[in-house]
């Protein structure tokens, strides 16, 4: 792909599954996004303070703290320090717990499994593209 989309962006994905970690990083890699990989909520938290992100995708279940953890940690940083970074949830979860993703203030919600497209669609749309 000699377009890359995503360039000039930094992404934080929190994500405990190996394999869906590893798809992630790759993926949004070669759309030319910095990406910093979690595997837990701390991580995850940790990486918003440091990385300062433009975006977030987090797994709902989580060791650690599930996904609405995330949210609501990052949200207690603060806007002036990373705090209103647009999150997106991922999770297997049935499509009706999207209207519950959108009450927590996430940004979007990806119900898993979800096609490449699909999720930069979403990653595009966030990041007003």
């Amino acid at each position: 792909m000699s377009h890359k989309p995503l360039s000039n962006f930094t992404i934080v994905v929190v994500e405990d599954h190996d394999d869906t970690r590893r798809f992630l990083d790759i993926f949004l890699d070669r759309l030319g996004a910095n990406v910093v990989v979690a595997k837990n909520a701390s991580e995850g938290v940790e990486a918003v303070k440091t990385d300062r992100p433009n975006l977030v995708l987090s797994d709902i279940k989580l060791p650690e703290g599930d996904g609405f953890e995330v949210l609501r940690r990052i949200r207690a940083i603060g806007p002036a320090a990373g705090g209103r970074v647009p999150v997106i949830a991922m999770s297997a979860l049935d499509r009706h717990a999207g209207a519950r993703m959108s009450d927590a203030d996430f940004s979007a919600f990806l119900q898993k499994p979800f096609t490449p497209d699909r999720l930069l669609e979403t990653i595009l749309t966030v990041l007003n593209c």
